[in-house]
């Protein structure tokens, strides 16, 4: 039998064509660039069929940078709200410090003032107690503290110590119902006593007859009568003058010049004579040479 198909060229014929082919077709293209129309339209043709083959790598990419883009605004915006918050805490700090400087330069004003050797103490706590009127202190027996000590803040007096440990002390305020103060008025010299009702707002004048002259916005300062207390420190203002037939003696209320439930610092008085004055400042302009 006879084949079906002749027999064509060996296989090595045909290498040798394809590669003397492809030699002359790369010497032609770059010499004379005849192909490169065929270049351009093959690209053309296989253009979409790259496209379609790019896609899926390309949406992987895109979605990886898409999730790594709002993981890293995430992170950023967590970072960035927590700076704002450290932020605003330390914006408060210094708030808080500047109103504490400012009431510090009060106090030592008021100090200066006052003429007198003083200690700057902070109150710790207050006493909860309904009708009682207490705070603690942070300074006690070793600072040279002592009962009946006067205490004031940056307006007037606040009240005096009646218990002092070694680094703490109790101050009763000025409105406590059991404490009274021998006070007078500043207008005309009119001595009473001012006692407290239990409200942190109000003191009560005791023993006004009826024919005092006593005026609502009167100034009440210390008439220093029970020699704890100097004279001439402010305490209140009267906010009411009222006559009862009922009773006796004219009902006159005052309301405390210091700032009883706000004020986070106080004055410790001592008392001091003229001779024991010097003395003291000659001690602390002794003591600063030494520190210098």
């Amino acid at each position: 039998m006879k084949p079906l198909f002749a027999r064509g060229p060996s296989p090595t014929f045909r290498v040798f064509f394809a590669a003397l082919t492809a030699l002359g077709l790369i010497v032609a293209d770059h010499r004379h660039q005849h192909l490169e129309m065929v270049r351009s339209a093959l690209a053309f043709l296989t253009y979409p069929v790259q496209y379609a083959a790019n896609q899926p790598t390309e949406l992987v990419r895109t979605t990886r940078e898409q999730l790594a883009s709002t993981h890293e605004l995430r992170v950023e915006n967590a970072e960035l709200h927590r700076e704002n918050l450290l932020l605003k805490a330390r914006l408060q700090q210094f708030e808080a410090l500047e109103a504490e400087n400012i009431r510090l330069r009060d106090l030592l004003g008021s100090s200066l003032d006052l003429g007198e050797r003083v200690v700057i103490a902070e109150i710790m706590s207050i006493e909860l107690a309904p009708y009682r009127q207490q705070v603690m202190v942070n300074k006690g027996t070793k600072s040279g503290v002592f009962i009946g000590q006067p205490v004031l803040d940056a307006n007037a007096v606040m009240g005096q110590v009646v218990r002092a440990s070694p680094f703490s002390s109790v101050v009763l305020l000025i409105t406590d119902a059991d404490h009274a103060l021998p006070v007078e008025i500043n207008r005309n010299g009119l001595r009473t006593i001012a006692a407290g009702t239990g409200l942190s707002q109000e003191l009560e004048l005791l023993y006004i007859p009826k024919n005092a002259d006593v005026r609502a916005g009167d100034l009440l300062v210390t008439s220093g009568m029970d020699g704890r207390f100097p004279a001439g420190y402010p305490v209140a203002r009267v906010t009411t003058v009222r006559q009862d037939p009922d009773n006796p003696f004219t009902t006159v209320i005052a309301a405390p010049t210091a700032r009883l439930d706000r004020s986070r610092e106080v004055l410790l008085v001592w008392n001091l004579s003229e001779t024991s004055r010097q003395q003291a400042l000659a001690g602390d302009a002794t003591k600063a040479r030494g520190s210098q």
